[in-house]
C-alpha cells in the first residue's frame, strides 16, 4: 500500500493511493461501517489491525476518489516523533569528506554513526523550501527512511525486519556554508542541516517492496538528471541500524532513521549547487517522486 497525509482544503486527512486516485481512509472506512485511525501517527500506532483495516478498504472500495492534483501532499508524518539519520551509504561519505580535506574516519565502517535530525520543520512534497537567509550554498541529498511499526527495545537482527512500517523518500537538505564550520568544530553538521527535511510522497508499507535493497534512486533538478544510485550500495542495511540504534533504548511506532545519502547523490558530490527557484525531484523505484521547490530569503 501507499499511504500519504493529504489536504483537500478541509486540513489534513490520511488516504490511500489507487489506480484511481487518493482514497479517504476515514470516510471509506465509515462507509463501509469500520473505523481507523484519523492520523498517520494513529494508524502506525494502531499496529496489524488498523493495517489491516486500511488494506480492506482500499481493496474493496468503489466510491469517490480525488484527483492527485487536487489535494496538497503533506509530509507522511508531518511532525514524526523522533528523526535519526544514520550514514548507511559509506562511498558517498568517503567521497565527500575527501573533497573537503578530510580523512575518513574508519569507525564508519565500525559501527552505525548518525545523528539526531530537525523533526520540526518538515516539508512534503509540492512544498516550497525556503533557503536560510544567512546561506547561499544549496544542496539537497539523495536519501531514503524508514519509518518504525511496532517499537521496542535491544531489536535482534534477525527481528529487525518486523518493526518496518514502511518506506518513504528523504530529501536531507544542507546548507554547505553554514554545515562546515561545525563540521570543523567536530559537532556533526549542525545549522547547516537544522531548517528543513522533506519527506515522500508517501509511505510504502513493508510488504510492497520484496526488496529494499534493489531499488534505483535518481535526482533530478528543472528536469536534468544530477544523480542516480541503487539502495543496494548501502554499507548497512535498515535492520542493522533497528538493531543498533534500540540496544538498551526503546524505538517507538512513527519514528523515521534516515539512510544518509547514496554515492555521488548531492550537489557537494558533483560540484554543482541549487539556484534560486530550481525544482528538485527524487525518485526511489517502487516509491515514487518528492518534489520541492527552492527559493532563498529575500536579503
Amino acid at each position: 500500500m501507499k499511504l500519504v497525509t493529504y489536504d483537500a482544503g478541509s486540513g489534513p486527512r490520511i488516504g490511500g493511493i489507487t489506480a484511481s486516485g487518493i482514497v479517504d481512509l476515514v470516510s471509506a472506512a465509515r462507509g463501509q461501517g469500520m473505523e481507523i485511525p484519523g492520523t498517520m501517527q494513529g494508524l502506525i500506532e494502531g499496529g496489524a489491525p488498523a493495517l489491516a483495516t486500511a488494506r480492506t478498504i482500499l481493496q474493496d472500495h468503489a466510491g469517490d476518489c480525488l484527483a492527485p492534483e487536487r489535494v496538497r501532499l503533506h509530509s507522511p508524518i508531518p511532525r514524526p516523533v523522533r528523526f535519526r539519520d544514520a550514514c548507511l551509504f559509506l562511498e558517498h561519505l568517503e567521497k565527500a569528506y575527501g573533497m573537503i580535506g578530510r580523512e575518513f574516519d574508519p569507525q564508519f565502517k565500525k559501527q552505525i554513526i548518525y545523528y539526531n535530525a530537525d523533526n520540526v520543520h518538515v516539508f512534503g512534497s509540492g512544498d516550497t523550501v525556503l533557503w536560510p537567509r544567512d546561506s547561499q550554498e544549496a544542496d539537497y541529498e539523495l536519501e531514503w527512511a524508514v519509518v518504525i511499526g511496532k517499537g521496542g527495545a535491544n531489536i535482534a537482527r534477525e527481528n529487525a525486519a518486523e518493526h518496518i512500517f514502511g518506506y518513504t523518500i528523504l530529501n536531507d537538505w544542507s546548507a554547505r556554508d553554514l554545515q562546515m564550520p561545525f563540521m570543523a568544530c567536530g559537532l556533526g553538521p549542525g545549522a547547516g542541516k537544522d531548517f528543513a527535511n522533506s519527506f515522500g510522497p508517501c509511505i510504502v508499507t513493508a510488504d510492497s517492496i520484496p526488496d529494499p535493497y534493489a531499488l534505483a534512486m535518481t535526482a533530478r533538478v528543472n528536469g536534468e538528471v544530477w544523480s542516480q544510485g541503487t539502495t543496494g550500495t548501502m554499507h548497512w542495511s535498515f535492520e542493522d541500524a533497528i538493531a543498533k540504534l534500540s540496544q538498551d533504548r526503546s524505538l517507538v511506532p512513527g519514528e523515521i532513521i534516515g539512510s544518509g545519502t547514496v554515492l555521488n547523490g548531492c550537489g557537494l558530490e558533483i560540484d554543482k549547487r541549487l539556484a534560486d527557484g530550481d525544482v528538485v525531484e527524487l525518485e526511489v523505484e517502487g516509491i515514487g517522486t518528492l518534489r520541492n521547490t527552492v527559493r532563498f530569503a529575500a536579503a
